[in-house]
């Protein structure tokens, strides 16, 4: 369907690839994985014709037409949602136009005429495709003029524009951010029963393993190709790179002895073998080739927290009609890690801003405990001045960092951990990409030294190895997290219990992480569904989820708490009944000791036996 040939680009001094040559074949679901900064959403532009390499060639097969989803959607500000969504169609778009304007304004002669017309043109297929589309990605006001649209409903109706075309090929820049949870299954349904070709970024790891039949990665500026799902892509990367780890060890040896062979002097008339120069300088490249390229280093300040984190007393807030919150109360401990979740819409993020200050409720209060340092990550928060050099970002909240153990770190040593290498501290802040972007905002979040992070959407933008790194600093961050993200792999990951948001202001508390909720769904959707004797909804597979071992609910972890504090007392209990009983002549009863005996001997074995379930878990 689509090749590339040769493909190399660069942005003055920076390369961003050289040399790519790949192929999309028909009816493949292709996923590109790349770092952050090495030109994924350049790629793309290139592949739609948006942007040109700098050298090669794409060469598309004649007959396909090719849609793309950009990262940031270009669409009329004059239009409507309807009539942007079935552009594509000028002739079939009048007409679905013309009709929903009748149908709003009740004229019925108007309807009339304007129903011969969809008759005549064939248009109701085409018109109840377009409202299926844009009613599962929540676009339900089609009257509503794109200039009005938030930047999500803009990305939605973006990808509804693409999907309603079907194109033969689909190219897609971060399909699933701004779309809940909902809809990111409903997407990974559809495009894996489109037919379609696909070429995509995306760092949704379920949504990858679901969705994708090929990867393709980009690493130190070599492409890769790995046949399978994400789950297929984890296992042979890590074999390539032992492989090559292997290899270099082996170049290593073998460049030592012939290191020593070429410091000698060639003896009188002779000379050195011309081929045994040039290999061992091919050796030397491979001994010092590095195996993979840099990850990102977390930084961890130290940052006391007290006891007291924060209490939610009776918070209600409203917009208008619209319930939001209504009487919320709760109380945070110690090591929390809560997960939020629920439809767009059903104020997520205005929770966020509430619990930190920056709006106020209609009733209520959020009391703070004094040692909270709160590291709020904001979705729309990247305010950086485009004109500022990176290094001037850091350094204007901190020219040196002390770290918890103890080290200290420049603001150029900083940047560097994060993947921003010295020649690069010096660029400006409107060359980044919207990944280093993002890595650059979770820095500066990070050298403030919080002890309750708030993160919202981090997801959005970050590369999937960059976020594997995140996950294991936030599996071990010591102090409290709340995570709202449409990111279900991540919430897996890093949070224990959830607040699902269900609209109207109701909260639902749910112990355990956001697959074993969706799990827990679905059985409730099938006991329904068998209530109404219709026949119970196929259970989807979750491979990550048989593949990861199961872990402590937020409950159980309290449980476990509990119980290394209760058997040791009960313990101690049982030894002193058995003091006394045993004495030649006890001073308490004899009946009474027997009997609580017995209870403290059952609850012990009972206590103990739930101790070893937990702990084995």
């Amino acid at each position: 369907m689509i090749q590339a040939i040769d493909l190399s680009k660069s942005y003055g001094e920076q390369l961003l690839f050289e040399h790519l040559t790949f192929t999309v074949p028909l009816r493949s679901r292709i996923a590109l994985i790349a770092r952050n900064g090495t030109g994924k959403s350049t790629l793309m532009n290139i592949l739609a014709g948006v942007d040109t390499p700098d050298s090669g060639e794409v060469v598309r097969r004649n007959d396909i037409t090719v849609g793309y989803l950009p990262q940031m959607p270009d669409i009329d500000p004059s239009l409507s949602v309807m009539e942007a969504a079935c552009r594509h169609d000028a002739s079939k778009a009048h007409i679905v136009c013309r009709y929903e304007e009748a149908l709003a304004s009740g004229d019925e002669k108007a309807i009339s005429e304007t129903s011969h017309m969809m008759d005549d043109s064939g248009s109701w297929g085409f018109e109840s495709r377009i409202k299926e589309i844009l009613s599962r990605l929540k676009l339900d006001d089609t009257a509503k003029s794109v200039s009005v649209l938030s930047g999500g409903e803009l990305k939605r109706l973006a990808l509804a524009m693409l999907l309603v075309q079907e194109p033969d090929v689909m190219l897609l820049d971060e399909p699933t951010n701004h779309l809940d949870l909902d809809m990111v299954e409903w997407l990974e349904e559809y495009l894996c029963k489109c037919g379609k070709t696909i070429f995509m970024v995306t760092h949704d790891r379920y949504f990858l393993d679901r969705v994708a039949t090929d990867i393709y990665e980009i690493e130190a500026g070599a492409l890769h190709t790995y046949k399978g799902s994400y789950g297929d892509f984890v296992e042979r990367r890590a074999e390539r790179h032992a492989q090559q780890e292997s290899q270099r060890r082996s170049a290593m040896n073998i460049y030592r002895r012939e290191a020593e062979w070429m410091r000698r002097m060639p003896q009188a008339r002779g000379h050195k073998s011309r081929h045994r120069q040039e290999e061992f300088y091919r050796t030397r490249d491979k001994a010092f080739a590095v195996a993979t390229e840099r990850q990102v280093e977390m930084i961890e300040v130290s940052s006391r927290l007290g006891t007291k984190i924060f209490e939610a007393h009776d918070l209600s807030l409203r917009y208008g009609d619209k319930v939001l919150l209504d009487g919320y109360n709760y109380t945070f401990t110690r090591g929390e890690k809560m997960g939020i979740i629920g439809r767009n819409g059903t104020g997520k993020s205005t929770f966020l801003k509430l619990l930190t200050g920056a709006i106020a409720p209609d009733r209520g209060s959020v009391d703070l405990g004094e040692s909270l340092r709160i590291g709020y990550y904001r979705q729309e928060g990247m305010s950086f001045d485009d004109g500022a050099r990176v290094i001037d970002i850091v350094t204007d909240i901190a020219e040196h960092l002390t770290l918890a153990d103890g080290s200290t770190l420049s603001a150029s040593q900083l940047l560097t951990r994060f993947l921003f290498p010295p020649e690069r501290q010096y660029d400006m802040v409107a060359k980044l990409s919207g990944g280093e972007r993002r890595r650059l905002y979770l820095l500066t979040i990070l050298m403030g030294g919080p002890n309750f992070l708030i993160l919202d959407e981090p997801t959005n933008d970050l590369d999937i190895l960059t976020l594997g790194i995140l996950e294991e600093y936030l599996e071990s961050f010591a102090g409290c997290l709340i995570v709202v993200s449409h990111d279900r792999f991540f919430m897996d990951k890093t949070v224990d219990h959830l607040l699902v948001f269900e609209g109207n202001g109701k909260l639902r508390l749910f112990e355990g992480c956001y697959t074993d909720y969706r799990n827990k769904s679905l059985e409730e959707e099938e006991r329904r569904q068998n209530d109404n004797n219709r026949k119970p909804a196929p259970k989807p597979q979750n491979t990550e989820k048989a593949a990861r071992p199961r872990r402590l609910t937020y409950a159980e972890k309290r449980e476990l708490e509990e119980l290394d504090s209760e058997i040791p007392a009960l313990t101690e209990r049982k030894r002193e009944i058995e003091e006394k009983l045993s004495s030649p002549a006890p001073d308490d009863d004899v009946a009474a000791l027997s009997v609580e005996y017995q209870t403290v001997s059952q609850s012990l074995d009972e206590k103990e036996m739930r101790w070893l379930e937990l702990s084995e878990i």
